[in-house]
């Protein structure tokens, strides 16, 4: 059938998905952005503030087990409306934090609701399009964070000129009940969207002749964790996502501190880094894509992709050492550029090895083994290493993950063929 005639609304979905994924990290973004005003006004920290990320990643991490499952149970639509509302809500309140500890509950919530949205996003994907879609559709929700990333700084900056630092964490609360409202009116399964045709249906299901043949079974936790794949997507989400959480929470406080910049000053330098990661999350998804496409096994070209990304992760990390602060951020960019790449085929491989029935348990427990990760790799050593003896060692540490996450899924997730229940 000529595609003039076939539908296009898995591509309507995708962008719900990238606008609801950057709303979820402009949520996460604003106090890192604006610690240095919030740490003078409430007083805190270098240690406190890592306490105080450290209670988010502990929160995310719990999260992850919980909305992966519910949503798995209650649905794509049901299960991401719980979490928008949730993560809004707990950002709305980070404006009424008058101490430290009144700020760590609320990043907690926070964290707490924000877990439901990569089980939710990866789920749906895995819903709408087809296994040669899905790496390249994951890059381009999850290019969102970066976006958020990019135009979430001088927003910022600007908003804390002209009302103070309390006004941003009401508007982007608010911008999630919104697009929540959005979410419950637009979102359906393709089998039941009055404005799917037969042929676009015929499209997303056209390479998924493996997961219809297997038994449609409810996967719950105890079965998923009898796969030995399943451990090793944890454990390669655990190794590799604290570089990320790292980049996320630290860099703004680095360029403050090490490199001296001003707030305005870092209004640019983080947009460009973040930019550099949007072409890593849609350029690595794109390239396992056109790979499946010349005919390579999903596995292979999935395995291919994190290959060319991890080779940038050694390089980026010698920007701790770079002269010159331009050249620090243009290594910066390699580094998020590369983990971006690198996660949009991460988190594709739930779906080509996992039925979707159990995507978003199997992404949750990823995301939780990546949230323990991150508590550790980005909260709790940095804090105490930064202190001491600088962000030499922290960075330099972080150019060695993925490596490591790489040989693990190499090793344990094999050729990434769909699994075939007992």
């Amino acid at each position: 059938m000529p595609i003039s005639t076939t539908s296009r609304v898995r591509w309507w979905i995708l962008t719900l998905l990238f606008f609801i994924t950057t709303i979820n990290y402009l949520d996460r973004i604003v106090l890192s952005v604006l610690i240095p005003v919030i740490r003078q006004d409430l007083h805190i920290s270098t240690e406190q503030y890592s306490y105080i990320t450290g209670t988010f990643q502990l929160a995310y991490t719990i999260g992850f087990l919980i909305l992966g499952k519910i949503i798995d149970r209650y649905g794509t639509r049901v299960g991401y409306a719980v979490a928008i509302a949730f993560w809004s809500l707990a950002a709305m309140f980070h404006a009424l934090a008058r101490t430290t500890l009144e700020l760590g509950f609320w990043r907690g919530m926070l964290g707490l609701g924000e877990a439901g949205n990569f089980p939710a996003a990866i789920k749906a994907v895995a819903e709408w399009f087809p296994k040669k879609d899905r790496a390249f559709a994951t890059g381009i929700f999850n290019a969102g964070t970066n976006v958020a990333a990019t135009v979430g700084p001088p927003i910022f900056v600007a908003m804390n000129l002209a009302f103070g630092w309390r006004a941003s964490f009401l508007i982007t609360g608010g911008l999630g009940f919104l697009w929540l409202a959005l979410w419950l009116v637009a979102y359906k399964s393709p089998e039941r969207h009055p404005k799917v045709n037969a042929a676009e249906l015929e499209y997303i299901h056209g390479d998924q002749q493996a997961e219809d043949a297997a038994p449609a079974a409810r996967m719950g936790w105890m079965e998923v964790l009898r796969y030995r794949q399943t451990w090793a997507f944890a454990a390669a989400k655990g190794i590799t996502d604290p570089v990320w959480w790292f980049y996320l929470f630290w860099l703004p406080p680095y360029f403050f501190d090490v490199r001296h910049f001003n707030l305005t000053e870092i209004g640019w330098a983080l947009p460009v880094v973040y930019i550099m990661a949007d072409i890593g999350s849609v350029g690595g998804g794109w390239i396992s894509g056109f790979l499946i496409r010349r005919g390579w096994p999903a596995g292979k070209a999935r395995k291919a992709s994190m290959a060319l990304c991890v080779c940038l992760m050694p390089i980026a990390a010698t920007a701790v050492l770079a002269p010159s602060a331009v050249l620090a951020v243009a290594l910066m960019s390699l580094a998020t550029a590369g983990h971006q790449g690198w996660s949009a085929n991460l988190y594709t491989t739930t779906s080509d090895v996992f039925p979707r029935q159990a995507v978003a348990s199997v992404t949750g427990i990823g995301g939780c083994a990546g949230g323990i990760g991150g508590v550790i790799f980005s909260s709790l050593i940095p804090g105490f290493v930064i202190v001491r003896f600088g962000y030499t060692p922290v960075f330099l540490m972080m150019g060695t993950l993925h490596l490591i996450g790489l040989a693990v899924v190499h090793r344990y997730m094999g050729d990434l063929k769909p699994i075939q229940q007992a």
